[in-house]
């Protein structure tokens, strides 16, 4: 009797087992259906999202707004094209080399600023370009950096400049002259021919120059007006007091300009009209008296 009762428990038991096992699997199926369902909805969605996305692009480069005009190289004030940042090259200059450019017949997000870039690059003193694109309406904005002018070049104090160096040693000559600019370059005085030719000045001879006028400020305490290099082996140096002559620019000329603290001083002392204050000799300080 009492085996009976137990085979009948345990028959119960399998039956439950097999009830819950049936009813997991079932679960199981339900999540797996929503989990599917839920999955080809998103496949769809996003499908439907590809669609509208194309197409809203495909109507968008049709709006005129996307296209840069047919002229918008060749109008000054152009809203189409706007030039920043140059203060030495005239904007109407960018534009004469623009105007050699056809305008692009793309959209202005698949247009290419290449050419633009090099083209405006060609002009001297243009460092670098860097071009953004803009829509609704389409335009570009053409930021131009410029090369540092470092060195004004004239025949004489009192006669116009006629060319200018930049930082990187590159001449330029007088078309973008005068300069609209921050900079203060250094004057120098060089008539540019024979044996004063500053078109065959290199950078080397540049810094050169500029060191010179930097110790002559440094060992003076003032301001250098100008340095005189019409004679290339005898330069002279004018700050607000009085003009030196440095001579020769040989390894020694910074030594020499070295001892100006100890004679300016006694210079500024003197009653009499000073030409210029002699530091070419080695070991001998001279005053040419007018």
């Amino acid at each position: 009797m009492v085996e009976k009762k137990d085979k009948k428990k345990n028959n119960n038991l399998e039956i439950v087992g097999d009830r819950r096992f049936v009813q997991t699997k079932r679960r199981e199926r339900k999540v797996r259906k929503g989990r599917m369902r839920r999955e080809r909805l998103r496949v769809f969605l996003r499908f439907l999202f590809i669609i509208f996305a194309a197409y809203l692009i495909y109507f968008l480069s049709k709006l005129p707004q996307m296209y840069l005009p047919k002229n918008a190289f060749s109008i000054v004030n152009s809203v189409a094209v706007q030039i920043i940042n140059n203060k030495i090259v005239p904007t109407h200059k960018i534009l004469t080399v623009l105007s050699g450019i056809p305008v692009p017949n793309r959209p202005i997000y698949l247009a290419k600023t290449d050419k633009i870039e090099k083209t405006i690059k060609q002009l001297p003193p243009v460092a670098d370009v860097y071009v953004r694109r803009y829509a609704f309406p389409a335009r570009v904005q053409i930021i131009i950096k410029e090369r540092i002018p470092v060195l004004l070049i004239a025949p004489d104090v009192k006669a116009s400049p006629v060319a200018y160096f930049t930082q990187d040693g590159k001449l330029i000559g007088r078309e973008y002259l005068p300069l609209k600019t921050n900079a203060h370059p250094l004057l120098v005085l060089s008539y540019g021919n024979k044996g004063d030719d500053y078109k065959n000045w290199d950078l080397e001879r540049v810094n050169d120059i500029l060191k010179i006028a930097r110790y002559v400020e440094m060992y003076s305490h003032e301001k250098v007006e100008y340095v005189d290099c019409r004679n290339p082996s005898d330069i002279f140096v004018k700050i607000s007091s009085i003009t030196i002559r440095v001579g020769k620019p040989d390894g020694q000329i910074f030594n020499r300009i070295a001892r100006l603290p100890s004679i300016l001083p006694q210079v500024k002392l003197l009653d009499s009209k000073i030409k210029y204050l002699d530091l070419s000799w080695e070991k001998v300080n001279y005053l040419k008296l007018e």
